[in-house]
């Protein structure tokens, strides 16, 4: 059993305490002094038993100067050892404590796995059996001083090794206790300072600008960030809108606030409604019972990213613009209301002007969301910075993988330089992760840039001229509504692309039986 004694630090206080537990026949294994102000002692009576602790406890407490005494489970020693093990555990690298003589007094599990040994069989072996050339005590004596990133090799593996040493506040060399050291693996090293500096990186400096075009959007981006009105973001799939967001957020006053973000497009209207607006308490069969906070509520003093807001069903659209007139909102089925400042930023890549004129989006909302505005260039009419924007993707990629970085050949850029990018930007960087991920020289090369649809057969090729005019350029409207409907599966989408109307789009799909865009695309 342990016991925990709240006492005054007096002389001759554990004396007392240790000649009661003798006349008990109590022995004493162990014993501590802790607390927050070291105003505990801690014992370890292995044979104490309850009935004589309760014979022991008014006794002790009427020492002069004891206030309390109490069984606990563990003592501070084998609490912090606990929690110590547990941290240790945790890691994914070897941790060893090494003493001044070499062995090895503690280690973690993976620090076992390394030795080919379970856990408690490490205590006591040596270092210098797995560690080729490498002598740790002189190194802790000459140095004295933590080291980082030193090149060891541990049973034929490299690694890169950080050094703490044990000291006491003493400076004589007599006073060092050993050292901890931590080992990474060389060849994983990259991706650790890639996923570091990817973290670093924030607001516009995230936002790589090597074209004139994706330059000048940030250079506005920055005039606007730290207005505290709606922003509207236009562009297409993959030209990073919700990137752009989250910098004009941080570089805002409310960047030290949170940033949500909620995707519009594809979701069905009550889960979107409950995701944005959140519900009060039995709002519906399956409900919590004690509600649920939307993202607005969530986002208090923030910012909330709304992308594809053009897809938002028109109830949504009025409970949103009543938030944006007057700031308030009603959870689903709640009457309380709900009053909260957050900066709305909200992203398209469909022309909701063209949606306002037909009806499909409201255009006292649109005028609303679109107090500010920015449009993000596609890929295409961006290659003036293609090069650039590809060293540096190949280069996080050859961090992540931890492989040595390739050029990329003449060739493969211009194979580049010459498709479409649908997906954009983001198309562009899944593409070079995977061609770096399947070079095997020093060079990229274009067999390497696998493009869904490149050199794809041009429509002349898919009809035959047979017939008059009109049956040729039936055909010839046929193969390229074919074609595009692929990239942009919706009738707003296509009929952006081809610069019509989407009724009139979708009149030519039904009329030429064009069916197979994305799963659920709204014709």
């Amino acid at each position: 059993m342990r016991i925990r004694i709240l006492c005054q630090n007096r002389v001759g206080i554990l004396r007392d305490m240790l000649n009661l537990l003798v006349d008990y026949g109590i022995n004493v294994a162990r014993g501590e002094v802790g607390g927050e102000q070291g105003n505990a002692i801690y014992l370890h009576c292995p044979n104490l038993m309850n009935l004589q602790l309760q014979a022991l406890r008014p006794k002790i407490e009427a020492l002069p100067g004891v206030f309390e005494l109490r069984k606990v489970g563990l003592m501070p020693s084998e609490r912090h050892s606990l929690e110590l093990n547990a941290l240790l555990g945790a890691l994914d690298f070897p941790v060893l404590s090494i003493d001044m003589s070499g062995a090895i007094v503690a280690a973690n599990r993976a620090a076992a796995q390394l030795l080919g040994v379970r856990v408690d069989e490490v205590p006591g072996m040596n270092l210098s059996r797995y560690a080729e050339d490498f002598d740790l005590p002189e190194l802790v004596r000459a140095n004295k001083a933590r080291i980082n990133g030193l090149r060891v090799q541990v049973k034929g593996q490299v690694f890169l090794a950080d050094i703490a040493p044990l000291q006491s506040q003493h400076d004589d060399s007599e006073a060092l206790a050993g050292a901890v050291l931590a080992l990474h693996r060389a060849d994983q090293l990259g991706e650790r300072i890639y996923n570091v500096r990817r973290q670093e990186l924030r607001g516009f400096d995230s936002i790589f600008q090597s074209s004139k075009m994706m330059a000048a959007v940030v250079r506005e981006a920055r005039r606007m960030a730290p207005l505290d009105a709606p922003l509207l973001i236009e562009g297409e799939t993959g030209t990073g809108k919700e990137l752009l967001a989250r910098a004009c957020h941080l570089s805002s006053p409310r960047g030290q606030a949170p940033f949500m973000a909620l995707n519009c497009a594809g979701l069905p209207e009550s889960m979107a409604e409950t995701e944005l607006f959140g519900y009060g308490p039995g709002a519906f069969e399956g409900a919590r019972p004690e509600g649920k906070l939307g993202l607005l509520e969530l986002t208090a003093g923030g910012t909330l990213f709304l992308d594809g807001v053009g897809e938002m069903s028109p109830r949504l659209q009025a409970k949103l613009l009543r938030f944006l007139q007057d700031g308030g909102f009603r959870r689903v089925g709640s009457d309380e209301e709900v009053y909260l400042d957050v900066r709305v930023i909200c992203a398209t890549q469909v022309d909701l002007s063209e949606l306002c004129a037909s009806g499909q989006f409201r255009q006292d909302l649109y005028h609303r969301l679109n107090v500010l505005s920015l449009h993000i260039p596609p890929l295409r009419e961006c290659l003036d910075g293609l090069e650039p924007l590809t060293r540096h993707f190949i280069d996080q990629a050859s961090r992540q993988i931890g492989c040595p970085l390739p050029r990329l050949s003449p060739q493969a850029l211009e194979r580049l330089a010459g498709y479409h990018w649908p997906g954009n930007v983001r198309q562009l960087e899944n593409t070079l992760f995977q061609a770096v991920s399947l070079c095997d020289g020093d060079s990229i090369k274009p067999e390497h840039i696998r493009l869904p649809g490149y050199g794809a057969a041009q429509p002349l090729g898919e009809f035959s001229l047979d017939g008059d005019l009109g049956r040729i350029m039936g055909r010839f409207e046929k193969a390229v509504l074919e074609s595009l409907y692929k990239q942009h599966p919706s009738s707003r989408l296509l009929g952006k692309r081809l610069g019509v109307s989407h009724t009139t789009i979708a009149n030519k799909l039904r009329e030429y039986g064009i069916t197979g865009g994305a799963p659920g695309a709204p014709l």
